[in-house]
């Protein structure tokens, strides 16, 4: 989960920097997971008239699994990481990109909500586009909500509520 603290410190970064904040949603990020344990379930309910008591292995992860969310954000995590993102030490949900010409890129994820804030726009548009690819990505364009706050942003600055 996202640290609060380290929302707030991105937030206040990109208002010093007057940097751009996007947002994107992941859909149905549950079921983007790469399951690493053996998983059975029953067949759901008048499958059995078809099939008997069989049960199904599965591959990939479900709502409802406790392994979902990890395996989710494991999946995630290697996505970004082949972009050159570098998962942050304090906040294990905050990743950043430093790159050659001295331009910096920040996101961070909860659950299905990433935010991104950068000084390179190229490089913006680049993510997006390599998450697009891996996942099914809605572009919320700037951000506006974001685990309960409202984000305002005005010439004077950013006001969260």
């Amino acid at each position: 989960m996202a640290k609060l603290n380290t929302v707030r410190v991105l937030l206040s970064i990109a208002a010093n920097l007057n940097w751009s904040l996007q947002q994107l949603d992941v859909k149905n990020v549950f079921l983007n997971g790469n399951l690493e344990e053996e998983v059975y379930m029953n067949l759901p309910p008048r499958f059995d008239e078809h099939f008997g008591s069989k049960v199904c292995k599965l591959k990939k992860s479900l709502y409802g699994l406790k392994q979902s969310p990890r395996a989710w954000f494991e999946r995630f995590i290697q996505s970004i990481k082949r972009q050159g993102y570098v998962q942050a030490q304090s906040d294990h949900t905050m990743f950043i990109k430093h790159s050659d010409d001295g331009k910096i890129a920040i996101l961070i994820v909860y659950v299905d909500d990433i935010i991104l804030t950068e000084d390179n726009v190229t490089e913006m548009d680049q993510l997006k586009k390599s998450l697009a690819l891996e996942f099914e990505i809605k572009d919320l364009g700037s951000l506006r909500y974001f685990l309960g706050m409202e984000v305002a942003r005005s010439k004077r600055g950013i006001v969260v509520s």
